[in-house]
C-alpha cells in the first residue's frame, strides 16, 4: 500500500499469472534474440522475437498448424514440438535473420527435464542455428520410435487403444506407422 491507502494492482497480465515482467524484461533487454514458444491445447506455437525500443518485433512465426500440409496430424505433444522448432529454424535461415545465438524463452511454463519448450529447442537447434545452453534430449522422448506401449495396449485392451489414440484413428492414421510418418515430415522440413 502507498502512503495514501490506495493499493497499487500489478499489471492485468501478471494478476492473470499470464507475464512474468522481472523475467521478460531480463531476456528482452539481452543481445539475443529470443525465441518464444507456447503451447495451448491443440496447437504448439513458436516465434523468433527481437527487443525493439517501441514494442518488440516479431521476425518469424509458425504454429504447428503449418505441419497439416505436409502431412503431419497437429497435436500438442513433443513429436509435433520438435517438428515446429525445426519449422521456426527453416522460415529463419530462409528469411537470412541468422543472429548469432538465440535464447529460449519458455514464459510460464516450468522448466521441467524433456517437457515441450525444451523439445521445441532441440528441434530449433537440430534446424541448424545455435541457442544459448544446452539442451541434451534423446530422440525416443520425441519421436514415434517405440510404439511398442500402443502395440501392447491394442492387443490387450482394444477399448482403451481406440480411446487414446481415438484423434489419430479418426484421421485414418496408423498409429504404428507414426514413426515413418515423422521421418517423412522431419525429410520435408530439412529438404526445402
Amino acid at each position: 500500500m502507498s502512503m495514501s491507502g490506495i493499493k497499487k494492482l500489478d499489471f492485468k497480465r501478471r494478476r492473470q499469472a499470464l507475464t512474468n515482467y522481472r523475467k521478460r524484461l531480463a531476456i528482452a533487454k539481452g543481445e539475443f534474440t529470443r525465441v518464444v514458444t507456447r503451447r495451448t491445447n491443440r496447437r504448439i506455437i513458436g516465434q523468433a522475437i527481437k527487443y525493439g525500443e517501441k514494442g518488440d518485433i516479431v521476425l518469424a512465426s509458425t504454429s504447428s498448424d503449418e505441419l497439416k500440409k505436409l502431412g503431419w496430424p497437429s497435436r500438442s505433444n513433443r513429436p509435433t514440438a520438435y517438428l515446429t522448432g525445426l519449422l521456426l529454424a527453416r522460415k529463419i535461415k530462409e528469411k537470412q535473420l541468422e543472429s548469432g545465438e538465440f535464447v529460449l524463452d519458455i514464459g510460464l511454463s516450468s522448466p521441467v527435464k524433456n517437457s515441450i519448450p525444451f523439445v521445441f529447442a532441440k528441434g530449433f537447434m537440430d534446424g541448424g542455428l545455435k541457442m544459448r545452453g544446452s539442451i541434451d534430449i534423446k530422440e525416443d522422448i520425441y519421436s514415434y520410435s517405440n510404439i511398442e506401449y500402443a502395440k501392447s495396449l491394442k492387443e490387450k485392451d482394444e477399448k482403451a487403444y481406440e480411446r487414446q489414440y481415438s484423434g489419430y484413428l479418426k484421421s485414418k492414421i496408423s498409429v504404428e506407422s507414426l514413426n515413418a510418418l515423422f521421418k517423412e515430415t522431419k525429410a520435408k522440413i530439412v529438404v526445402k
